[in-house]
């Protein structure tokens, strides 16, 4: 048996979020809470810790604070057995700009490598929701003797333009790498989907960094990976695709196999918290096999009360997730995800929605389809989601008719969003 390759993890986790405005106006994308009780990075980071790997950098940059705050809390592996998640803020080692692209960004960080030696290399997104046994790609990457290796999965052709597209030959090898097509090439086998790029990458550790260094050089690259250096890469046959749709993991239900998400709008945002709630979920929080960690503030358990039948004054929730801390006192919430904190008063209805930490829902107040900031108060006999003209003169709504509420909507005083 040979020796186990030693692996180190970069998380890029600097992207500004701009498509998931406004829940992105005071905190980077991957710190977006998500399922009542986590934060987006949470999913990455445990892929990575449950498959095994457990000395991980996370690359930040845009508006950090409440990431770092997160992973300072709940992300603390044991120095003594060298595991960690170690945030890495911007230091402009190569000259005085921030990071010009993901490649660019990892380039920044080159001693990051050149100190850890490892011999392979995971650089992942840290805004994706998945579940994935990482040392299954590894093994695959090491037995075809390519450098890099690129995790894939079908997408619908109408998607395609928002990921880059790969076309594969017989041994899965890359053939051309485009980034956000506007007329995809479809599947061999499958004409109305394309493979597209889930934006996880594995190298091996001493061709990135000549990768990088030489790309650095190169001023006529946007020292990006999707933009530039996969698709010369794709023309070299340097690229192993991993199908990421064939991955298994303990305790795997039969709906998750190949459950990938880009929740970068609003829309498929809503939609990803949505499946969490469904009876039987295509993506499942409670599989003791493959727990998703995260940070868990000390908050007492929720509480449900009220059974006044007559007068339909009854704290219920149904097809829903409720976070501890949370009071359902006398209203009633279906198929919505309340985070830690969170106040349902009497005789209020609240549907379909995603309420974050701290939130208080005023008496009478009926709520639909709908993204609520964190410590937001909303008034008594408050009504959002049923009027979409209304709604679009007083909130940010999406082109999906999701409507976003922040502080602000109903703070005169303008104060920021607490994240």
């Amino acid at each position: 048996m040979g020796k186990e390759p030693n692996v180190l993890a970069i998380i890029l986790a600097g992207g500004e979020g701009k498509r998931l405005y406004p829940l992105t106006l005071d905190r980077v994308k991957s710190a977006v809470p998500f399922g009542g009780a986590y934060r987006i990075i949470d999913f990455v980071l445990s892929n990575f810790v449950n498959s095994g790997y457990s000395r991980i950098k996370v690359l930040t940059q845009y508006k950090s604070h409440s990431l770092n705050t997160h992973l300072s809390r709940g992300w603390r592996l044991s120095s003594l057995l060298d595991q960690y998640v170690d945030p890495v803020p911007a230091q402009m080692r190569r000259g005085p700009h921030w990071f010009q692209g993901t490649g660019d960004a990892v380039y920044q960080n080159l001693n990051l490598i050149l100190d850890e030696n490892p011999d392979l290399v995971c650089v992942f997104s840290g805004d994706h929701i998945f579940k994935m046994d990482i040392q299954q790609m590894v093994d695959e990457h090491l037995s075809t003797g390519l450098p890099v290796s690129v995790s894939a999965i079908p997408v619908p052709l109408e998607e395609a333009p928002s990921f880059g597209v790969i076309r594969i030959d017989k041994e899965w090898r890359a053939l051309s790498f485009q980034e956000k097509p506007r007329n995809p090439e479809p599947m061999p086998e499958d004409p109305l989907r394309c493979l597209a790029s889930m934006g996880n990458y594995l190298f091996d550790a001493r061709f990135l960094v000549d990768l990088l260094s030489r790309d650095a050089e190169n001023s006529d690259s946007s020292h990006d990976f999707g933009k530039d250096i996969l698709p010369a890469l794709a023309l070299e046959k340097k690229i192993h695709v991993y199908d990421f749709s064939k991955n298994t993991f303990p305790g795997m239900q039969e709906t998750e196999k190949g459950y990938w998400r880009d929740i970068g709008q609003i829309d498929a945002y809503w939609q990803a918290n949505m499946d969490l709630v469904a009876v039987s979920p295509v993506f499942n929080l409670y599989n003791p096999d493959w727990i998703i960690r995260t940070y868990r503030p000390q908050v007492p358990p929720a509480k449900f009360v009220f059974a006044d039948e007559a007068n339909r004054r009854v704290g219920i929730a149904t097809d829903s997730i409720v976070s501890g801390g949370c009071i359902i006192s006398g209203g009633h919430i279906d198929r919505t995800i309340l985070s830690t904190g969170v106040r349902i008063n009497s005789f209020s209805k609240v549907s379909e929605s995603i309420l974050f930490h701290d939130v208080d829902v005023g008496r009478y107040a009926r709520i639909r389809r709908a993204i609520v900031e964190k410590g937001v108060r909303i008034p008594p006999e408050t009504v959002i989601g049923f009027d979409p003209e209304e709604d679009a003169k007083r909130f940010h709504v999406s082109p999906g008719g999701v409507v976003v509420v922040t502080r602000e909507d109903f703070s005169p005083d303008g104060k920021e969003t607490p994240v």
